[in-house]
């Protein structure tokens, strides 16, 4: 039953009872219970028009803290460095180049301990890879997406080259908890270093 229906039966329960009394009683009955049942109507109104705005106040209030959300997650950027020096590799499986030294982590996507980048929601991201090496061995890197190669960058080796720099980019859309790393092939090098060998990436626009 709800609070309407119950406050009618209370309304015509006192009118029914009041029918069978004196017209005398029936005249102060009325005036000492009508006056209380207007004044409790009228509370109840104001209590309820309280609840309506309370209630309103947390809607609003719901709705701003889903859009901060929604902002903090739309904000991911980060760069990072290899770090330290002397040469990766060359190894005799592919293996994922760690970049360990943050430059930059928005909304902390990229892991600097595995060297991979997890998308927190779904959108069009931009990715650069560069590198350092030296020229007496080959240097390739490749951009990988889940276990996908999407670009690479590479420098045959040579006899008459001290250094080689390279570097590649690309847009991808992703779903959230796509991964991108970056490869370096089996038996191949690249330098690690705190400014050249780097990895970064960015969300250009939620979907």
């Amino acid at each position: 039953m709800t609070f309407s229906v119950w406050l009618l039966v209370c309304f015509c329960g006192l009118t029914l009872g009041q029918e069978g009394l004196p017209q005398t009683e029936v005249a102060s009955e009325t005036g000492s219970c009508f006056p209380d049942m207007c004044k409790f109507l009228k509370e109840f109104g104001a209590m309820k028009e309280k609840q309506e705005v309370m209630e309103t106040r947390q809607t609003e209030t719901e709705n701003q803290v889903l859009v901060l959300r929604k902002k903090d997650a739309s904000n991911i950027a980060f760069s990072a460095a290899t770090g330290g020096s002397g040469s990766i590799g060359p190894f005799n499986t592919d293996t994922t180049i760690i970049y360990r030294r943050l430059i930059i982590n928005v909304g902390n996507a990229y892991n600097q301990h595995t060297g991979i980048f997890g998308a927190p929601v779904p959108g069009i991201y931009y990715f650069t890879f560069f590198y350092h090496a030296g020229g007496s061995q080959v240097a390739s890197l490749s951009l990988m997406k889940n276990n996908e190669a999407v670009v690479t960058t590479s420098d045959h080796q040579t006899s008459h080259d001290g250094a080689d720099n390279g570097g590649n980019a690309a847009f991808l859309q992703l779903q959230q908890g796509d991964q991108v790393y970056v490869r370096m092939p089996a038996n191949c090098h690249v330098w690690q270093n705190d400014y050249l060998t780097t990895f970064s990436g960015v969300l250009l626009r939620p979907l």
